[in-house]
């Protein structure tokens, strides 16, 4: 029996070498419209579709391919016996190639540019993989020659190319819903998924992918933003003025921050960067403490809790003035909600969601995304090394694993200065860390004296050490492997503080 190739491309890219070969291996050709004009003009032998059908093409070219001699010739499956019979009654030939490439939709959104027949042929040809080599990318031409020119092709090969044309299929469905929906119902398809070393940090798995697909620019227009928060958040306003994207970002910091803490905690950000950390057996106590920690930087702060959200801290924020665009807790009374209504523009988000993030998270770079799993490592007591001849007492312990979790949510290079489970002083997002030291020890001025400091690297040199121990810092959590280790633990010793290492990073950039 003759084998068969059905060739319909949009992009004529390689198409007449990937013609010939198949030729020269003995297929027969079938095709239309301007695929079959662009191989007669190349000599090379093609069959019009038309003349396998029996049925012209109608519709201005919108039916071609869609009848059951084309489509019949791809899905019926050849290993079984009930579907042969019947493909010979009704005279259907198998079809064993298929090549389709899809109207160019993305450079000419339009009615008439939304394919149908070519993503029919190319879906029923990656269904029926097992019988069928589809090919859906030029790129991929040179490689199914190679591989037909060995005999019939791989099993495996063909299931790799058919997984590629639902990815096709599906990034062009996107586009056209994108499109169609004005970007209400905007998606996001990726391909090309590389390993990276590793992610943020050495314990995180890390991946790169590129968008195969989204249309246009992305956006949600002010009618439908919140019918979607509202269908697609896991988190609900309660009140305020509408969620900009910057809202979203810093509530998403302070909440992944304050879930990290089991005891009571309040977590207060600003620009994506804590300026105040507290944890108390009260709720009510760790909120004020959080919010005097920088009462400078938390103005138009975002506030979480990991509790609910009392009428003391509601009348807090009224009492104090306080300048809130969001504060975000698992839960709010009647009453709270009621102080709140003085402070109308604040938007109150409840998110009854507290467990640690599991989930993977994805940022935009280089046209393309990076993956990574969240940082979700838990450091404890057992897991610290004492590097010094000076050994930390059990509150130094405690405040080091508070500060150790609250340098987790600071830029790098992050420092945090703690005493008593409250951030004394934070210095985020510095190109160096020795002057991230100098700025959290100028936020915490004399409240440093005696407090621990946390670092989310390792120290490269001892200029940190020197300068925590002019402010009066008491004891050191770092993740240690420099190659400087020895002479940063000797002048930690020399200088009589505590230091201790995780044996773990905590970048976050």
């Amino acid at each position: 029996m003759t084998k068969r190739a059905l060739l319909s491309v949009s992009d004529k890219t390689g198409i007449e070498d990937f013609a010939r070969n198949l030729v020269t291996l003995g297929y027969q050709i079938l095709s239309t419209g301007g695929t079959q004009k662009a191989l007669k003009a190349a000599n090379i032998p093609v069959t019009a579709v038309e003349d396998v059908t029996e049925f012209p093409e109608c519709f201005g070219g919108r039916v071609k391919t869609m009848h059951p001699k084309i489509m019949g010739g791809i899905l019926y499956r050849r290993d079984n016996a009930d579907d042969v019979k019947n493909a010979k009654a009704l005279g259907i030939e198998p079809i064993d190639v298929v090549c389709v490439n899809l109207y160019p939709f993305a450079e000419k959104p339009d009615i008439e540019m939304i394919d149908i027949g070519g993503p029919t042929l190319l879906r029923s040809a990656a269904k029926n993989h097992a019988s069928v080599t589809v090919v859906c990318d030029p790129a991929d031409y040179g490689a199914v020659i190679s591989e037909l020119q060995r005999g019939p092709s791989d099993l495996q090969f063909r299931k790799n190319l058919a997984a590629k044309v639902f990815l096709h299929t599906a990034a062009y469905d996107e586009m056209i819903t994108t499109w169609l929906s004005e970007a209400k119902n905007a998606g996001l398809m990726m391909t090309g998924g590389q390993t990276l070393r590793y992610g943020e940090n050495p314990h995180q798995w890390g991946s790169f992918f590129e968008i195969v697909s989204g249309f246009g620019q992305r956006h949600v227009n002010e009618s439908a933003s919140s019918e979607l928060m509202d269908h697609a958040a896991p988190w609900k306003k309660l009140q305020g003025k509408e969620i900009s994207y910057l809202n979203i970002l810093d509530a998403d910091g302070a909440w992944t921050a304050v879930k990290e803490f089991e005891e009571p905690t309040a977590v207060f950000v600003k620009h994506a960067n804590p300026s105040g950390i507290a944890s108390h057996e009260k709720i009510e106590e760790a909120f004020q403490r959080a919010y005097d920690a920088d009462r400078l930087s938390a103005f138009g702060v975002i506030i979480a809790l990991n509790r609910e959200c009392t009428a003391a801290i509601a009348q807090k924020i009224i009492d104090q003035k306080m300048f809130v665009e969001v504060i975000i807790a698992p839960s709010y009374g009647k009453e709270v909600l009621e102080i709140l209504k003085q402070k109308p523009n604040i938007r109150v988000i409840e998110n009854k969601n507290l467990t640690v993030n599991d989930c993977t998270t994805f940022r935009t770079a280089f046209g393309g995304m990076l993956l990574q799993n969240p940082d979700n490592r838990i450091v404890t007591e057992k897991d610290l090394t004492v590097v010094t001849k000076k050994r930390p007492s059990p509150d130094q312990i405690r405040d080091l694993l508070f500060a150790w979790k609250c340098a987790k949510h600071a830029k790098s290079n992050a420092i945090v200065f703690a005493r008593d489970r409250v951030t004394v002083g934070i210095g985020a997002g510095q190109t160096s860390r020795v002057d991230a030291t100098w700025i959290a020890a100028k936020r915490a001025g004399e409240k440093s004296r005696g407090a621990v400091m946390a670092s989310d690297a390792f120290f490269p040199f001892p200029d940190s050490i020197e300068e925590a121990a002019k402010h009066g810092i008491a004891a050191i959590i770092q993740p240690g492997g420099s190659v400087k280790d020895a002479e940063v633990f000797a002048k930690a010793d020399e200088l009589g503080l505590v230091m201790v290492t995780t044996g773990v990073r905590a970048f976050r950039h």
